[in-house]
């Protein structure tokens, strides 16, 4: 169990590479536990929204194939500016990091309840980008608090137990539609009613328990084995306007910061969106709609299981490479989908299991890789670069699988993204390869 060390939370040095023999290793701090409550708290409500958003739109509003997959691009691709300017304004010396995330969490839970408003397609798809625009904001400022608020030597397990908690509320949050559309008449009023009143109840937790503006508790013997902490005065900006403008342009220019952004950008191509891969097996499986909303608990119990320990591999190896394993993971996902495997349910758990590894193996770890080759002074902003390029090519991949799925069909649709997925692996593993840091993380047991 990971608890909070208030020694550690007060500001104190934490255990890192350099503590002495037999000391124990360094604790997840409280503020690190504090967002993941409110993660947790948040997904419920917006896991309830997902669960029910495909057979709401296709069966409820009557959205063609083509028009969903717009819809899911929006959905999930919306983000992709946004994330640029609330990682920039949470780097402002005058804002905090947490001041941003209220702003996107607020505004997610006010759109919420406006589904209740949106009966036409045009209008669900504007109140579903503001909602989006809300996680844009917040993203990149919560994923640089988590990072300051831990040691290089633990990063990938802070935010292993931070995408657990997260994943825990992604498990309740069906669960919670499933047990609405079950038992109510009017199921997706309902559903979209009490998501925006838990959206509230994070926000307010957001408010209370975590701490304002983060102050890095990375030493300096931990700062020599990470990129971000390898200062490098071109980069390092002062309080001037012009100056942090200039640490901007310096930031992109960084090989390992252009190398991880190139990666994410070629893998989220390929990376089917949940929605169409959910809609996939349910029609592979011939599942009763009723039953639909179930299918995500599969992917977060999985993730679940496997999010803490992935992110205590990822700080013992290389978390580039164990980005690259998750894709090969997602591949094997697409290939059970795409064999004539029949409808087991061995099939779904099989599937499911493989995307929930998933997202333990990429999730976070892309959170931490990028942490390690981005300086302090512009966290937020790196983040949101890396982010930004993975949110825009999973837009543009949602759009594209629509449209591929209502010509070719979905089995032949996933084959061309599972050729396209092992080939972008290929790539960003020729890429990745050829910019080895002098000082790689290997945290101590």
């Amino acid at each position: 169990m990971y608890l909070a060390d208030s020694r550690q939370a007060d500001g104190g040095r934490a255990v890192g590479r350099g503590s002495r023999p037999g000391r124990r290793a360094a604790a997840v701090s409280s503020t690190v536990l504090a967002l993941g409550a409110v993660s947790l708290i948040t997904d419920v409500s917006s896991e309830m929204i997902t669960a029910v958003l495909p057979l709401y739109l296709v069966s409820g509003l009557g959205t063609s194939l083509l028009g969903f997959g717009v819809l899911d691009g929006v959905y999930n691709g919306v983000t992709v500016l946004v994330r640029l300017i609330g990682g920039r304004l949470s780097d402002h010396p005058r804002v905090s990091h947490k001041a941003v995330a209220v702003v996107g969490y607020g505004l997610s839970a006010l759109c919420k309840p406006l589904l209740l408003m949106a009966h036409s397609l045009s209008l669900f798809g504007a109140v579903l980008a503001a909602d989006r625009t809300g996680k844009g904001l917040r993203t990149a400022p919560r994923d640089a608090m988590i990072s300051l608020a831990s040691t290089p030597a633990n990063r990938g397990r802070a935010f292993g137990v931070h995408r657990a908690m997260d994943t825990a509320g992604a498990l309740l949050g069906p669960l919670t539609a499933f047990f609405i559309l079950r038992t109510t008449v009017d199921g997706y009023d309902t559903v979209f009613t009490v998501s925006g009143c838990v959206a509230a109840l994070g926000v307010m937790v957001l408010l209370l328990f975590v701490p304002g503006r983060q102050r890095s508790r990375a030493g300096t013997s931990d700062a020599a084995d990470s990129d971000a902490e390898d200062t490098d005065p071109a980069i390092v900006p002062s309080s001037a306007g012009d100056q942090r403008t200039q640490a901007v342009r310096e930031l992109v220019r960084r090989p390992q910061v252009r190398r991880l952004v190139a990666c994410a950008v070629l893998l989220g191509l390929t990376t089917v969106s949940d929605s169409f891969l959910y809609l996939s097996l349910q029609r592979a499986l011939h599942l009763p709609e009723a039953w639909f909303p179930l299918l995500p608990l599969g992917t977060a119990s999985a993730f679940l299981l496997l999010a803490v320990p992935v992110g205590m591999v990822a700080d013992r190896i290389d978390r580039r490479r164990l980005f690259l394993i998750g894709h090969l993971v997602l591949l094997c996902a697409y290939g059970v989908l795409i064999a004539p495997l029949g409808t087991s349910p061995v099939v779904a758990v099989v599937v499911l299991a493989l995307h929930g590894g998933f997202y333990a193996a990429t999730d976070g770890v892309l959170a931490a890789a990028t942490a390690d080759a981005v300086p302090e002074a512009v966290r937020g902003t790196g983040l949101a670069v890396v982010q930004t390029g993975q949110a825009g090519a999973r837009f543009l991949c949602s759009i594209g699988f629509g449209s591929a799925w209502a010509a070719w069909g979905d089995r032949n649709a996933l084959a061309v993204a599972a050729g396209g997925l092992a080939l972008s692996v290929a790539v960003c593993s020729w890429l990745l390869r050829r910019h080895h840091p002098s000082h790689a993380l290997e945290a101590t047991c």
